[in-house]
């Protein structure tokens, strides 16, 4: 699949530079308090940019650090990346963070590339051919109830609405007696997890499509189930995301969507 074999290339592109800034170090520019940029970000989607050009020179892509407003996401042919997603743990040294890249067609995720360049994890998924993780394929959990289950959650910078309606939602989790939550700050891999039977489920209030674009589809492929929080359809927009492995969907859904705040999306 020449779609797969140049998101893979693009990945390692991509995630070469941000091992190189993370081993070197790198100097961070703020965008926003709490939010940051750096060379990092820039240097990867360019050189991931660069492989898919020369593969596809006619496809669109939507990318975090480019023009995002000015790219039609209802192209045929539409590449979404996010060249360095985990943005703060990278900035505090800490190796967990990814290359994430999303192929759609026609508005629909068909193939999915994440990858970990410090710890070498790779994370794919095609659509109907399966999620893998480093070549092996994976499935979701078998948890029926919220009782057996570990659950994911990613807080959005915004440090007042949106994080006391997560907080609330974890308080609420609790209640129904989960073994814990996890709050990793890499939703890409946080997705993965679900798709790899680790957590039962994740939630984030706020997300932007380079964010879950490769992840939704890997959760999917390994039999899991993904909606916006209010249990539509996940739009190639910014949006609230709930991942499960299906069977804690719904029991997920009627906590988040009960404290889920005012917002314009969604």
């Amino acid at each position: 699949m020449r779609e797969l074999d140049a998101a893979q290339q693009a990945a390692k592109a991509g995630g070469e530079v941000l091992a190189r800034y993370f081993g070197q170090g790198v100097k961070m520019r703020t965008k926003q308090d709490c939010d940051f940029v750096s060379d990092a970000d820039i240097e990867s989607e360019r050189a991931i940019i660069e492989v898919i050009r020369s593969a596809f020179p006619d496809h669109a892509i939507l990318g975090e650090e480019g023009q995002a407003a000015d790219v039609d996401t209802s192209s045929e042919f539409l590449w979404v990346i996010d060249p360095l997603d985990g943005t703060t743990n990278f900035a505090h040294d800490i190796p967990h963070f990814a290359v994430s890249i999303g192929f759609y067609w026609k508005s629909q995720p068909v193939l999915g590339v994440i990858f970990n360049p410090i710890r070498r994890d790779w994370f794919h998924a095609a659509r109907d051919e399966g999620a893998f993780a480093n070549g092996e394929k994976v499935t979701v959990a078998d948890d029926s109830s919220l009782s057996e289950s570990l659950v994911g959650v990613g807080f959005y910078y915004d440090r007042g609405a949106m994080m006391e309606a997560t907080l609330a939602s974890i308080r609420d989790l609790f209640q129904q007696k989960i073994h814990g939550i996890r709050r990793f700050g890499t939703a890409s891999l946080d997705l993965c997890q679900v798709g790899c039977g680790q957590f039962g489920a994740f939630f984030e209030y706020e997300l932007s499509p380079w964010d879950f674009a490769a992840g939704r589809l890997f959760v999917e492929e390994a039999g899991g189930r993904v909606t916006n929080c209010r249990g539509d359809d996940l739009p190639l927009a910014k949006s609230s995301v709930l991942a499960s492995n299906g069977k804690l969907h719904d029991s997920v859904l009627e906590i988040v969507s009960g404290n889920l705040p005012d917002q314009d999306w969604d």
